[in-house]
């Protein structure tokens, strides 16, 4: 803050002796110093404090009824840890146990009665300024702070749109709709919510599941895409795509990126422990488990090049048959409960209209 603008602070006078705040006031008010309040009767400092807010206070030390170091105990609860409020203590008492216990109470300088009118200036001008360059540095701090979370949040906007990318990218080679990855995402976050984790983690997972298969870009075409079924050997080979994506996304420090290399990792393990490594129950990760329901059955909905869609019902049938087997079965029961027909519907009108999709049609393609 420029010197000028000190001129314009609110200063405190907190003196029982008339006759010295007028002297104070004589030599403030000529220094060009205008929004000035006085208190003779210390009781009713604390009122008056809240009401100016002053940038400075002038406060002598022996009055009646409650004297400075009473005072600035008084005021104590109600100035912001974070404010930098001078008290500038006027006193004829110089003894050093004074000082010391006026300093540990909150005062930052003594003035020491009688005053001398150059003195007195040099001690205020001292002291606003290190109170406006205090509040200058805490303004450029919280602008810094803002300016560091819009970037950080931009960052993560563009982090998370280049996974998007990357994730259809991926499905783009077996997804005539390009939207599976999206549809599982939503299908996720909803299943996790309503197992009970927390929102933070929903929002991570809707954004990490889209990322399951990214591994299938180390799928050859001719096993990928092929219409019938694989054979041993090719089966072999498309089990690598978790561990390709887990490649692809390990050794992150991003808890995004370390929740998708799970997921792809994990997300074709069984409950039963039939899955493609062995790993059984809850050593699988929750997020996996979550996963592998909401693929699923996104897979068995929609249209594949080695298989027509399956109508809902058909696929919440199968739901039901391999909970306990494939699935999780508490995760079963939820995926199950008759007002997910809704929700799934909704989901995937929300993520398929882009693409002109008709609503009753939308979980129902073949």
């Amino acid at each position: 803050m420029l010197q000028t603008n000190f001129k314009n602070a609110n200063i405190l006078i907190v003196d029982d002796q008339e006759a010295n705040v007028r002297l104070l006031q004589r030599f403030l008010g000529p220094a060009g110093y205008v929004n000035l309040k006085s208190v003779t009767d210390s009781r009713t400092v604390l009122d008056v404090y809240l009401e100016f807010q002053p940038d400075l206070i002038l406060l002598d030390l022996h009055m009646p009824h409650l004297d400075g170091l009473a005072v600035m105990t008084l005021l104590k609860p109600h100035i912001p840890t974070d404010a930098y409020l001078p008290i500038l203590v006027l006193t004829a008492d110089v003894l050093a146990e004074t000082k010391q216990k006026a300093l540990s109470t909150g005062a930052k300088d003594f003035l020491v009665k009688p005053f001398d009118g150059t003195e007195v200036l040099l001690r205020i001008h001292n002291l606003l300024e290190t109170r406006f360059l205090y509040i200058d540095l805490r303004h450029y701090s919280e602008t810094l702070e803002t300016k560091v979370s819009e970037r950080t949040r931009q960052l993560e906007e563009a982090q998370g749109e280049m996974l998007e990318r990357l994730a259809l990218a991926s499905e783009s080679r077996d997804d005539d709709t390009g939207r599976h990855t999206q549809r599982v995402g939503e299908l996720s976050a909803a299943l996790a919510r309503a197992a009970g984790v927390p929102e933070e983690r929903c929002a991570l997972i809707r954004r990490a599941a889209t990322l399951h298969d990214i591994g299938k870009i180390g799928i050859a075409d001719g096993i990928l895409l092929k219409p019938g079924k694989l054979t041993p050997e090719e089966f072999e080979h498309m089990k690598t795509h978790t561990r390709i994506g887990a490649g692809i996304l390990g050794g992150s420090h991003f808890p995004l990126l370390q929740m998708a290399e799970e997921i792809a990792l994990y997300h074709h393990e069984k409950w039963d422990g039939t899955g493609y490594y062995g790993v059984a129950g809850e050593a699988i990760p929750l997020v996996a488990r979550v996963v592998t329901i909401a693929d699923v059955f996104d897979v068995l909905t929609h249209t594949r090049p080695y298989k027509d869609a399956w109508p809902v019902e058909e696929a919440l049938a199968e739901i039901d048959r391999q909970k306990g087997r494939m699935f999780d079965p508490r995760l079963a029961e939820l995926f199950l409960r008759d007002e997910w027909r809704s929700d799934l519907l909704s989901l995937a009108a929300a993520i398929d209209k882009a693409v002109h999709v008709r609503p009753e049609e939308l979980a129902y393609r073949r």
